[in-house]
C-alpha cells in the first residue's frame, strides 16, 4: 500500500484554511494548519511534513521567508505555494529557493492536485495563470545559488514586523531579543538600503514581497 504524503498548510484566512485543508485532504494526509509564518517554523520541524502548501502573504512572517528558514532544516520537504500574489518575481524568487509548485487561490482545485503530484515525484509545477505567454523556463529552471542579498534573514524578519506596524519593543518581544537590537537592525537596514525614514524601509518591504500590499 502506497504511504499518502504528509501535508502541512500555512494560511492566515480561517476560512480558506478550513477549505484548503479539505482539499488537501484529498491527496495527502493532512498533519496540521497554522495561521502565520510564526507558527509554520514552530510547527514544520515537529510535524516533518512531506509537502507544504502555503501562502506567501502572512503575518509575522511572509511564506517566502519561511520557506527560506525553514529549508535546512527540512532538506526533502516539498514547497507548494498557493496564494493571491499574481507577481511574476515572487513566482521566480521562490523557485529559485526550491520550490515545487507556485499556484494562485483562483486555479482550479484540480491543479492543487497536479501540482502535489508533480511535487512528490520530483517535479516542478506552474499555473498557466501566471505564465501569460512566457516560457515555463523563465520560473522552473534550475535554482539558481543563493546570491547574496542586501538584507540578512533576521533583518528580514524585523523589517516585515515594523512593517505591519509593531513598534520595536513589540518586534522584540515576537523575536526574543532586545528592542537595542531590533534599533541595531532598523538603523542598520536604513543605512544599507539609502533610506532615510520608517516610512522608506516600510515601502521597501511591501516592493520586496515582504509584507501584503
Amino acid at each position: 500500500m502506497t504511504t499518502r504524503p504528509r501535508g502541512l498548510l500555512a494560511d492566515d484566512h480561517a476560512m480558506l484554511l478550513e477549505a484548503f485543508k479539505g482539499m488537501l485532504s484529498a491527496s495527502c494526509d493532512v498533519v496540521g494548519a497554522v495561521s502565520d509564518g510564526r507558527e509554520l517554523l514552530e510547527a514544520a520541524p515537529k510535524l516533518k511534513p512531506d509537502v507544504i502548501v502555503l501562502d506567501i502573504s502572512m503575518p509575522r512572517l511572509n511564506g517566502i521567508d519561511a520557506c527560506r528558514l525553514l529549508q535546512p532544516k527540512l532538506p526533502h520537504a516539498k514547497w507548494v505555494f498557493l496564494t493571491v500574489n499574481e507577481d511574476p518575481d515572487i513566482a521566480r524568487e521562490a523557485f529559485r529557493l526550491g520550490a515545487s509548485a507556485f499556484l494562485l487561490k483562483s486555479s482550479a482545485a484540480s491543479e492543487l492536485f497536479t501540482a502535489i503530484q508533480k511535487a512528490m515525484a520530483g517535479r516542478r509545477y506552474i499555473t498557466p495563470l501566471i505564465l501569460n505567454g512566457m516560457p515555463e523556463g523563465i520560473f522552473l529552471g534550475q535554482p539558481a545559488p543563493a546570491h547574496p542579498d542586501k538584507l540578512t534573514d533576521r533583518e528580514r524578519e524585523v523589517l516585515q514586523l515594523l512593517a505591519e506596524g509593531l513598534t520595536m519593543k513589540e518586534v522584540a518581544n515576537v523575536l526574543n531579543v532586545t528592542p537595542r537590537t531590533v534599533a541595531f537592525h532598523k538603523y542598520a537596514m536604513m543605512k544599507r538600503l539609502g533610506v532615510k525614514t520608517g516610512a522608506e524601509l516600510v515601502q521597501y518591504a511591501v516592493k520586496h514581497g515582504l509584507v501584503g500590499r
